[in-house]
Parts: structure tokens; sequence; C-alpha cells
């Protein structure tokens, strides 16, 4: 049985990934702690079992991308207090590919969104602190 993905599927997607990071200014890893530390949110959609590989980033706020939206975005019901119209957020993910779709997604909301060119593979090559404390994580 082959189970290889289809060559149209990740055409489909390659395309869609390409048209959200259009509309984003991405952030390189220091750009993006300069952000975090003039009070911008990172947010941190990585899996536990790559947050536990990987380690943690200091000040991140942890929330799973089943339920992103509902938490960043200030008018939900369902946001978090540190969710509002004028902090900037900068998801990060393992690779930098999901965190694309996902800030795309949050600035369709209003949210001003971005993310973090190389994820957290790009933030561990850039030598920038990560840690092994408990992470602040959102449900």
């Amino acid at each position: 049985m082959d189970t290889s993905r289809p060559a149209a599927l990740a055409s489909a997607i390659d395309l869609a990934l390409a048209d959200a990071q259009t509309t984003l200014h991405r952030l390189t890893p220091a750009e993006a702690l300069a952000a975090q530390r003039q009070g911008a949110l990172l947010v941190d959609t990585r899996t536990p079992q790559q947050r536990r590989r990987q380690g943690e980033l200091p000040g991140a706020v942890v929330i799973d991308r089943t339920v992103l939206e509902w938490r960043l975005d200030p008018t939900s019901d369902w946001h978090i207090a540190e969710a509002s119209a004028d902090r900037q957020v900068v998801v990060v993910c393992r690779q930098g590919y999901s965190s694309s779709l996902a800030a795309a997604s949050l600035r369709r909301l209003g949210v001003d969104a971005t993310d973090v060119i190389g994820g957290v593979e790009g933030w561990l090559a850039a030598g920038l602190p990560v840690g092994s404390s408990a992470a602040d994580v959102r449900e």
C-alpha cells in the first residue's frame, strides 16, 4: 500500500504556505527575542514532545494550535488575559512552517501577528536562550 502524499496535495500546502508568508513580516529568531523583550507576546505552538527535546522558550506562552485563534483573539470569550488589540503576537513552532499558517490566520482575525523564520530550530541555531523550567501552558 502506497502511503506517500499525493503530489497535488503537497503542491496545495506549499502554495498555502507561500501565500501565508507573503502576508507576514517574518522575524529572525534574534528579532523575535528583541520583540518579546519590547512587549510582544511569544507564543509557542510546539507539542509537549518537541518542547521536551528542544527546551522551553523563556517567557513564552504555550498554546495548542487547535485553540490558538480563540485564545489570542481579544474579542473572543475564551481569550487569554495577555491577548489585546495593541500587542504583537509572535508565533513559533518547531521549524517555522505551521507558525506561518497560524500567524496568517490570526492576522485575518485582526491580530497583529507574525512568526519566527526557522522556528525553534532557528532559535537554537542562533544560540538564543532555552530552558527546562515548566512551560506556561494555556488550555
